[in-house]
């Protein structure tokens, strides 16, 4: 009897892993090398916005607002949105 319930729980103990759930997507990193962002950025003496590409070099007139977004889009409606840019 205590054969088959220790061969019971080994067989438990190595299947159950194989029923765990991966998910979709890793959060909080960030997105591949080959994947585009777009950057809401701000000129700090003019205190104007506008969507760029590419995040801009430290040091410069220019600095980001918020995060990256995904898609042109989103950083637009991010622009739209913000409270500190000048339209």
């Amino acid at each position: 009897m205590k054969k088959i319930l220790l061969a019971t729980v080994a067989t438990i103990a190595f299947a159950a892993p194989c029923f765990a759930a991966e998910p979709d997507k890793t959060v909080g990193q960030a997105p591949p090398s080959g994947a585009s962002s777009f950057y809401l950025t701000q000129d700090t003496a003019t205190m104007k916005c506008q969507v760029v590409n590419a995040q801009p070099a430290a040091g410069g007139n220019w600095k980001v607002v918020g995060t990256a977004h995904p898609t042109h889009a989103s950083a637009e409606t991010a622009l739209a949105a913000d409270k500190t840019c000048i339209k």
